[in-house]
Formats: C-alpha cells, sequence, structure tokens
C-alpha cells in the first residue's frame, strides 16, 4: 500500500477566469514547451542505452499525385 503524501500545507491560489495573471506566472511560449520536452526525450533515450537520439532522414517519404478527373 502506498502512503499519500500530506497536501494539506501545499500554496492554493483561487482565480477567477477574468483575473489578469501576473506576468512572472505567465505560461511558456511553444517553443520553449517543445524544448523542455526534446530535453526529456533525449534524457529517455540515454536512459534506455540510445546515445543518438537525433532524428535521421526519413528515407520513406514519398507523394502520391492522382489524376483529377
Amino acid at each position: 500500500m502506498s502512503s499519500v503524501p500530506d497536501r494539506s500545507a501545499y500554496p492554493i491560489r483561487r482565480r477567477r477566469l477574468h483575473d489578469r495573471e501576473p506576468d512572472h506566472a505567465a505560461a511558456p511560449s511553444a517553443e520553449e514547451c517543445i524544448g523542455m520536452v526534446w530535453e526529456m526525450t533525449m534524457n529517455a533515450w540515454a536512459f534506455m542505452g540510445h546515445g543518438d537520439a537525433e532524428p535521421r532522414l526519413q528515407r520513406h517519404a514519398f507523394r502520391v499525385v492522382r489524376g483529377r478527373g
């Protein structure tokens, strides 16, 4: 059986949807999010024993053009 941590002392902020957030609490940009996820991906690949996690050139990419009519 796992023990449940006591969360009664965790800070809680109540906000309404129309309240403005302070500048320091702004969400990260999409670029920053992708950078954080990429770093975690590299760490996971290294942990699994795959030293090179860089994407390879896709050799199976192709394009299908169908006739119009």
